[in-house]
């Protein structure tokens, strides 16, 4: 049984559109699988369809021009329109003007190309292709692709309906997704010491080709404690100084392997909203992983955590995955709030005339009771609303106006 993925509707209909279709994400979330998908169902269709993948030396031999590609392509397609993919596109050197060059040729066929976070820090693809693709990003599994799997689909565009009726149930996949994450080999693997064994292949894999041998990264030991300190602060505020004192790496080299971190897909950087900037945190970023299984592997954890009780971090950056999914959905900006006084709100949406401030607690609250960090928010902004994300309390309050709401974790995952 194969995972189902969200993205692929979307991927499907952007098909019939001129530009490339750009499929990026982080080494085996998932990409190639997609692109063998779409294939199979264009060629079921009767479309004509070439597939390269360049980790395949006698594919990757047919990229050494561009006219030594479009020789291959007139070949086997008879200048006939077809789908071209291309998988692995980082392995070409100079891949953003070779393909910007066989866009610009204005012939009938459909680029459909994927490529690790390595390539746009090898070959700036962005501005090469500018106006010419548009970007798909994959994400590891999320956690509605995971329980959809895990439930065989019965309850497909019901699963709020299954974890509202199955709390236990849904608290135990909770716990198994916040140790072991979201990439595809870990979700279909079966006991946990397999699992444990594939994210470490994962993560030695991430450090030994995305990392020394694509980037060339000299320091990879101090990039791996770095990684590894980054790891244990999720959620919290980067402090350059500090990370650099404990790496011994310069302040600019730490910013820049971090922003390797960031463009190989591992980690999400949160900037802080403001509106005072006398009083509130202007610049230092919180770090959010994209995938809590490679997470807890750098830290030796992986499938060790087992008292959800004391995973609140993991929830916390389990809650930033739904909410950046909503955010993206509804083209909102996610910020987190700080003030110089120590005030905190974990997430807070920006909206054009308002904004929505949404704390996390990994408890079973019994009463509706607003923290003093949050009531501090509403004091400041007068949000139309806000929200308590918990474990298990649904209930509304008013604060000055602004609607408290109480939202179990569930009610946020999107189907």
């Amino acid at each position: 049984m194969e995972i189902k993925r969200h993205l692929l509707p979307k991927l499907r209909e952007h098909l019939s559109q001129k530009e490339i279709t750009l499929l990026v994400g982080a080494r085996q979330v998932g990409k190639t699988t997609l692109l063998q998908q779409l294939r199979s169902e264009l060629d079921n269709a009767g479309a004509r369809t070439l597939f390269f993948n360049l980790d395949v030396e006698a594919d990757a031999a047919h990229f050494g021009s561009q006219q030594r590609f479009l020789a291959k392509v007139s070949l086997e397609t008879g200048g006939e329109r077809s789908y071209i993919f291309i998988d692995e596109i980082q392995r070409k050197e100079n891949a953003g003007l070779f393909l910007k060059g066989i866009y610009d040729l204005g012939l009938p066929h459909k680029l459909v190309v994927s490529g690790s976070g390595s390539l746009e820090l090898k070959e700036k693809i962005h501005e090469s292709l500018a106006g010419r693709k548009r970007i798909f990003e994959l994400y590891p599994v999320s956690f509605a692709e995971f329980l959809n799997y895990r439930t065989g689909y019965r309850y497909e565009g019901r699963l709020s309906m299954w974890m509202e009726s199955e709390p236990e149930q849904s608290r135990i996949l909770l716990l198994e997704y916040l140790n072991f994450g979201g990439y595809p080999r870990v979700v279909v693997a079966g006991p946990a010491s397999e699992k444990r064994l594939i994210l470490q292949e994962l993560y030695n894999s991430y450090l030994e080709k995305d990392l020394a041998t694509l980037l060339r990264l000299e320091k990879t030991q101090a990039f791996t404690l770095l990684f590894r300190l980054l790891a244990d602060r999720i959620g919290q505020s980067l402090n350059y100084s500090g990370l650099s004192r404990e790496t011994a790496l310069s302040q600019p080299t730490v910013k820049q392997y971090i922003w390797y971190a960031e463009k190989t897909f591992m980690i999400e950087l949160l900037p802080p909203f403001f509106r005072n900037a006398g009083k509130e945190l202007t610049k230092s970023p919180q770090v959010y992983f994209n995938d809590l299984g490679m997470r807890n592997s750098a830290l030796g954890l992986a499938g060790r955590l087992d008292n959800l009780a004391t995973m609140g971090m993991l929830f916390q950056n389990f809650i930033f995955h739904n909410l950046r999914s909503l955010a993206e959905k509804e083209f909102l900006p996610l910020r987190f709030w700080r003030t110089k006084d120590q005030a905190e709100v974990d997430f807070v949406f920006d909206k054009t005339n308002d904004t929505l401030p949404v704390e996390v607690k990994c408890i079973d609250l019994s009463a509706p009771v607003v923290p003093k960090s949050l009531r501090s928010f509403i004091n400041s902004y007068q949000p139309r609303e806000a929200w308590m994300v918990n474990l298990s309390l649904e209930e509304e309050v008013q604060v000055n106006g602004t609607l408290v709401r109480f939202i179990p974790w569930w009610k946020l995952i999107s189907e």
